[in-house]
């Protein structure tokens, strides 16, 4: 399975971004995907994942402000960040994993960062 971040960049604070992540192969072994975030000197830290059901859970720092959803058909998780902060620059990697095998698939990550 090959991952594919896209749409990091740079934004002032209060504004949005949307990163998508597209995954190809033998997708037919995914599950959940998901949306981490890596800062500076931090240690990587989930932000949102999303089930193959459409069920989601968000890290309590962008609950109200950032957005998961699914295309099942095309294979591809969206990420809708609003209201951006500075804490919220980091690189995003977008996961895409098997949960009966225990497998995870990563991409490579897009940056993402807000100015104040």
């Amino acid at each position: 399975v090959h991952v594919v971040e896209s749409g990091g960049g740079l934004v002032q604070a209060g504004g949005s971004l949307k990163l998508s992540c597209a995954a190809s192969g033998s997708t037919f072994s995914i599950n959940s995907m998901a949306w981490y975030r890596q800062a500076p000197g931090k240690e990587r830290e989930l932000v949102a994942a999303i089930s193959s059901g459409g069920s989601t859970n968000y890290a309590d720092s962008v609950k109200g402000r950032f957005t998961i959803s699914r295309d099942n058909g095309k294979n591809t998780v969206f990420l809708q960040m609003n209201t951006l902060k500075p804490e919220d620059t980091a690189v995003y990697y977008c996961n895409a994993e098997n949960i009966y095998a225990g497998i995870h698939y990563w991409g490579k990550g897009t940056l993402v960062t807000v100015s104040s």
